[in-house]
């Protein structure tokens, strides 16, 4: 039985193949039967004529027969999709605007979506790239305040007690959090290079599980007493080694001393922990005596054993973390373990959450679009459809034709989209302004194709299946006749298309009011007054050490001396860390105050800089003086604090003259304006400024100026002045402030843009929507305009209830798009600064801005009508 089926099923598919010859041959038989049969005819007494028309009729019709035919000896099914195939070509052909616009609507809508399903993707739902990534956690000091992440560090001893003690860790680690960018000077083959290197444990990589592609990752013996070893990262070593795998036991000078490179390993430490840092190297961290005493410096990472959960390791931290931090001088310490995945993602959460809203938004706005230019074709075609109806076509087909046709929409959609994707995808993950973590992992693959074939799909059966159910086949009689049951039907699918309308408009709404608020936070942000003057200033990466030889106080005068001999600089500074770039944070006390475990020390970001620093800067000195060569090694020991230090620790006082307690006890010299220091929507916070030749207890060395000609040219002119003194300055290593505080907003900028696109997206949508459905209005009601112009009615009046049916949209779609933001106020609530969930400005602007372009899409439309013709109208009619 099964052989028999093969062999009909090889017959069927061989017959397909061969079907012309075969058409040949049934028609040479079918004319052998009709003479055969006229013969017949004749020879009764009918004339040829009436005797060949009778053996037709006999037989059938020669193309019911050739069908039948078909259907017995060949694939029938195959044989009608080929059919619909080549007449939906036709028809779309035919129809090209209408072909081109849908196809194009849809890319588009695919596209957009498809390239946020690959940010949301990398961002929120692919793993991230280390073993078990589950069981890893991120340990450290609790803040003080929600959202506050500039005292969160450990000390060793803390740390290293912590490891001997909890129970629910079975691995921990640490780096070192105060690492600095660009702090590894390589020189050697090629130009000099400046490099970030991260200092970390020696089990650092087996915790995060992170195997080494060549080589090994550091020894315990490394990292307690051979430093000169590195490892490198794996950008680092295809981009200046050219991923040579006999990198291992080469050199690498690095700030002058060889380094011997021991492994690579392919860890994005940037990518996860440093968003918009490129991390080079790894070098190792000494758990000793020495790093314990430079205070709070460990960002530790732990990894939970089986059985335990994040919870009972926070409720054993609990428990232990408090006799702790009184042995290592931080009393009332509390520790915060969260998973490792929410330490990467969790801040991106909100964001890739009103993503999504958007991408939803924009698809159902695309879909209400597409199924309203469908229904209005539909109803357009019905003519054609009840004709092949009445010549003998069946529901079922004319149906089936509609389907391929949508599918061949839907397909072009599906080209367009998938190329749309692949390139915008591309072009954000090289979008320097996104600084979100993993931002290097968004890629297009395999499942970008399932997704954007999902969307197709969506979109061809909306594309097809809203005009069958809404459009319906008539019988011929009644499609030329057009009343009864049609003008229902009519009146039916005008509500529906108005419907979508309104829909698309409320949609539009909710995307414009969102990005109108994203950039009224936005402006509020670059408003803000930083504390002090980026424009002009540029900042020159130096050496730490002096050379060779060459006394440290003699180093540091010699650079700003030969700075400031430059022309075009206003002033020059020197500091270790420039705002926007560091949190490192001392405990400072005032002299003679009292304090204790419920009244502690205030904690105040530490900056080390020269004369001229608040100059270069733009920083106001309120009170006393500025800093000046007096104030070095030898003389008293002074400060200049911030207003904000100066009312926490004398409130009410005056500041100049007291006592601080320090690394000594510190005259206040000079109090100066508050600077924001971590972002430019966090306060300023407790701020003090070491002078830097009474202080060797600096992170790095940066050169400030500010000047009057191109920062690239005044970089460039500092080099070759400090050449003397600073040899091998790397070219390019400069700092621009003004791009410094760029990218810090550049997160919220990349943001705005995104969601901004998809409103200009929504609102042409929603303006095609509403143009269309005018439009057809129009064109239905052109005989009733006709003669209410021939009665009597003006252009103006038409014009002005052709805008009023329009008015009538915009208001129904404006105040559902006016509810739903209300609703979804807190999904954007979280990324605004400075501005409310429901700033009536933004809302109303969005309601006029969103009513506007209603009104001008509709009043192209509405001028057709108004130019009207009843002459011609009343004899058509």
């Amino acid at each position: 039985m099964r052989l028999s089926s093969l062999r009909r099923l090889t017959a069927r598919v061989r017959a397909f193949f061969q079907r012309a010859q075969l058409d040949d041959d049934l028609a040479q038989e079918l004319a052998t039967h009709v003479e055969m049969l006229t013969e017949e005819n004749l020879r009764r007494g009918m004339s040829r004529e009436d005797a060949a028309r009778a053996a037709r009729i006999t037989l059938g019709g020669a193309t019911q027969l050739a069908e039948a035919h078909r259907d017995v000896r060949s694939l029938p099914g195959l044989e009608t999709l080929l059919r619909n195939l080549r007449y939906a070509f036709r028809t779309l052909r035919r129809d090209a605007g209408f072909t081109l616009f849908v196809v194009l609507i849809a890319g588009l809508g695919i596209g957009a979506s498809a390239t946020i399903w690959n940010v949301v993707q990398a961002l929120w739902l692919r793993p991230l790239p280390v073993a078990n990534p589950g069981d890893l956690t991120w340990i450290a000091a609790a803040p003080q305040q929600k959202g506050d992440r500039s005292n969160e560090t450990l000390r060793v001893g803390v740390f290293l007690e912590l490891r001997e003690q909890m129970r629910s860790m079975a691995e921990m680690s640490a780096f070192f959090a105060f690492y600095e960018v660009g702090s590894a000077k390589v020189t050697g083959d090629g130009d000099p290079e400046r490099l970030t290197a991260v200092p970390v444990a020696h089990d650092f990589f087996s915790v995060l599980g992170v195997a080494p592609l060549v080589g090994r990752g550091f020894q315990r013996e490394e990292t307690e007493g051979n430093l000169d070893v590195v490892v490198l990262t794996e950008g680092f070593w295809a981009r200046r080694f050219a991923r040579d795998p006999r990198i291992v036991g080469r050199s690498l000078d690095v700030n002058g001393r060889p380094r011997a490179i021991v492994g690579v390993v392919p860890f994005d430490f940037g990518s996860l922990l440093a968003p918009g840092q490129r991390v080079d190297l790894f070098s190792p961290l000494p758990l000793s005596p020495d790093v314990d005493s430079m205070g709070n410096t460990l960002s530790a990472i732990g990894r939970l054993r089986p059985g335990f959960t994040l919870s009972q390791a926070q409720a054993e931290a609990a428990a232990v973390v408090g006799p702790i931090g009184s042995r290592h001088e931080r009393e009332g310490l509390k520790l915060s373990i969260q998973s490792f995945d929410e330490r990467v993602r969790g801040a991106l959460r909100p964001t890739l959450l009103l993503l999504a809203w958007a991408v939803g938004i924009v698809g159902l706005i695309v879909c209400a679009n597409l199924a309203s230019l469908q229904i209005a074709r539909a109803a357009a075609r019905q003519r054609e459809n009840a004709i092949r109806l009445a010549l003998g076509g069946r529901r079922a087909q004319v149906a089936g034709q509609m389907i391929v046709e949508s599918s061949l929409l839907a397909s072009g959609g599906i080209t367009i989209g998938l190329g749309f994707a692949v390139l915008a995808t591309r072009a954000l993950a090289q979008f320097s302004a996104l600084d979100f973590a993993l931002r290097e992992s968004i890629r297009s693959d395999a499942s970008t194709v399932g997704f954007v074939l999902a969307a197709g799909a969506v979109t061809a059966f909306v594309l097809a299946f809203a005009p069958l159910a809404l459009v319906p086949f008539r019988a011929l009689a009644t499609s030329l006749r057009g009343s009864g049951r049609a003008a229902t039907a009519s009146r039916g699918q005008a509500w529906f298309r108005s419907g979508l309308v309104v829909v698309e408009i409320a949609f539009a709404c909710v995307l414009l009011i969102g990005a109108g608020l994203l950039l009224r936070s936005f402006r509020t942000i670059l408003q803000v007054d930083l504390g002090f003057r980026p424009e002009g200033v540029v900042a020159l990466r130096l050496d730490d050490r002096a050379p060779q030889g060459v006394d440290a106080q003699a180093y540091l005068n010699e650079v700003l001396r030969l700075a400031r001999a430059l022309p075009g600089l206003q002033a020059v500074g020197l500091t270790d860390v420039l705002p926007l770039s560091g949190n490192r944070s001392w405990g400072v006390g005032a002299q003679g105050e009292a304090y204790s475990a419920t009244n502690p020390p205030p904690d105040a970001f530490v900056r080390v800089v020269s004369d001229g620093y608040l100059a270069a800067m733009g920083i106001p000195l309120a009170k006393g003086r500025d800093l000046d060569a007096r104030d070095r090694e030898g003389n008293k020991p002074v400060i200049l604090i911030n207003a904000s230090l100066a009312r926490r620790l004398w409130p009410n006082q005056e500041a100049i003259g007291k006592i601080v307690l320090l690394d000594t006890e510190r005259e206040v010299v000079g109090v100066v304006g508050d600077v924001r220091h971590l972002a430019p929507e966090q306060g300023s916070g407790h701020e003090l400024y070491l002078p830097i030749r009474q202080t060797r207890d600096r992170s790095a060395l940066q050169l400030v100026a500010r000047t009057t000609v191109a920062p690239a040219d005044a970089a460039s002119a500092l080099r070759s002045a400090l050449a003397p003194v600073v040899s091998n300055l790397p070219p390019n290593d400069h700092q621009v402030l003004a791009d410094l505080v760029g990218r810090v907003i550049s997160p919220r900028r990349a943001v705005l843009m995104l969601l901004g696109g998809f409103a200009a997206f929504a609102l042409l949508l929603a303006a095609l929507g509403i143009y269309g459905v005018i439009s057809y209005s129009v064109t239905q009601r052109r005989s009733e305009i006709g003669i209410r112009m021939a009665l009597g009615a003006s252009a103006a009046e038409v014009r002005k209830r052709t805008l009023a049916s329009t008015l009538v949209l915009v208001g129904l779609g404006v105040a559902l798009g006016f509810v739903v933001s209300l609703a979804l106020e807190r999904t954007v609530a979280t990324l605004l600064y400075g501005v409310s969930g429901h700033d009536p400005l933004t809302y109303g602007v969005g309601v006029l801005v969103m009513t506007l372009i209603a009104l001008l899409a509709g009043l192209v439309p509405a001028q057709r009508a108004a130019r009207t013709d009843p002459l011609s109208v009343l004899k058509v009619s």
